[in-house]
């Protein structure tokens, strides 16, 4: 039965309390499921001799490195797991090194080597080169880049803001434009042709009292300004529009 309160990443299957430099080596070189093999094949050897095992060379190196370590007192061990005091002397088959020593020194002496059996999966996937202080400026960028992003991320949407209030007043005034062009269309409609031909030169009449040329270039958006300014709007188009008729009606009234 299954314990659901277990937590088994509490612990490394590879992790040991201490190691004999033989074992370290054979973590080092990720060579555990061969340690068996491994062990009985040196018997009481101290060293794997490179007849022993051709095919690794670096589990001989990697050994040698750690007894290097202990004979000039790089890293602190012990005899079979315990510690000694300073000076004391440990058979070489007797001595151990502890997990959290072993560690230390590797951080140090070999900052490129994160083996699975000391080092987490964050910790070996992070460069050797970024130390605490180069984690906290990296922190203060990241923190400085954010602020920006959020500073930025407003501004934004203060413009989407105006930009959509714009959109939606242009929206505004082009359904207005369109029920007025509807309503003059269909007043247009409702007159007689008499009676549009009447307003039609009543209007040329008010523009030569007014010395104003409807003929002239510009003025259906001057005169479209001029009845926006009182309140009810006429488009250039439509102006333009009933402007191209006054000939017509001119020369009709005059027959």
């Amino acid at each position: 039965m299954e314990d659901s309160t277990y937590n088994a990443k509490s612990c490394n299957a590879l992790e040991k309390v201490y190691y004999r430099p033989i074992e370290v080596a054979i973590r080092w070189c990720n060579l555990v499921e061969f340690e068996k093999i491994i062990l009985d094949k040196m018997e009481n050897n101290i060293l794997p001799t490179i007849e022993m095992f051709p095919k690794w060379p670096c589990l001989r190196l990697n050994t040698e490195r750690i007894y290097d370590a202990i004979e000039n007192n790089e890293m602190p061990h012990g005899r079979d797991g315990k510690a000694i005091q300073p000076n004391d002397h440990v058979a070489v088959p007797r001595r151990t090194v502890r997990h959290a020593d072993l560690k230390e020194w590797m951080q140090r002496r070999y900052p490129d080597q994160k083996p699975e059996f000391l080092f987490d999966v964050i910790e070996r996937t992070t460069h050797a080169a970024i130390n605490a202080d180069s984690f906290l400026a990296l922190q203060v960028e990241r923190d400085a880049l954010k602020a920006r992003v959020e500073k930025a991320t407003d501004v934004y949407k203060a413009l989407k803001s105006e930009k959509d209030a714009v959109v939606r007043e242009r929206d505004e005034c082009s359904e207005s434009n369109k029920r007025l062009s509807a309503l003059v269309e269909s007043a247009e409609k409702q007159l007689s042709t008499n009676e549009r031909n009447t307003l039609l030169v009543l209007i040329a009449a008010l523009c030569k009292q007014a010395n104003i040329d409807y003929n002239k270039a510009g003025i259906s958006s001057a005169l479209a300004a001029a009845t926006d300014e009182i309140g009810a709007p006429i488009t250039d188009d439509t102006i333009r529009k009933i402007l191209k008729q006054i000939p017509l009606a001119v020369e009709s009234r005059s027959k």
